[in-house]
């Protein structure tokens, strides 16, 4: 009796999980329409360190997260030590979407041991320009090329995958 019960129950959990991901996959399909086009992602300048971003030399070699979120965001949260983990294994970039100067940005940075490159967008206007509408959005791009895009609340494994789909 017990062995049927688990079954089932094992069975419901596997056509929840199955829901999820057909769930997230066309709620990602719809965001993506108002995206930029796969072949039109290129952007170069200098990070909150003085260093120089060139995103088609990033994501040459090896896919890589360009992660827009934002200090006052609560889901980003919840995502950004994933994506800092993440960038010990792939080329990461945050873009810091309305979330103050370049000094409140590396005070929130150090306060949470966020160590992937940044650039400040005071303005949003990275952001406008390739119609980032929610925060936290994460692009998975290669050789340039936007592969996957998502946004809200995600997991690292659902981002493991497009990584490595992306590969």
């Amino acid at each position: 009796m017990k062995k049927k019960r688990l079954l089932h129950l094992g069975r419901e959990w596997l056509m929840v999980g199955l829901l999820l991901i057909v769930v997230s996959v066309a709620i990602d399909q719809w965001r993506s329409q108002q995206m930029p086009e796969r072949n039109q992602f290129s952007l170069q300048a200098v990070d909150l360190q003085g260093q120089s971003i060139d995103i088609q030399a990033m994501s040459a070699e090896k896919p890589m997260v360009i992660y827009f979120w934002a200090s006052w965001c609560n889901i980003c949260r919840f995502v950004t030590p994933t994506v800092n983990w993440l960038s010990q294994y792939y080329p990461t970039l945050g873009i810091a979407l309305s979330s103050g100067s370049d000094e409140q940005i590396r005070r929130y940075l150090a306060y949470h041991d966020i160590e992937f490159p940044q650039l400040n967008d005071p303005r949003s206007q990275i952001g406008q320009d390739w119609h980032i509408r929610y925060t936290p959005t994460i692009m998975i791009v290669h050789q340039g090329q936007i592969e996957f895009i998502t946004s809200g609340l995600t997991t690292p494994w659902g981002l493991l995958a497009r990584l490595w789909l992306a590969s």
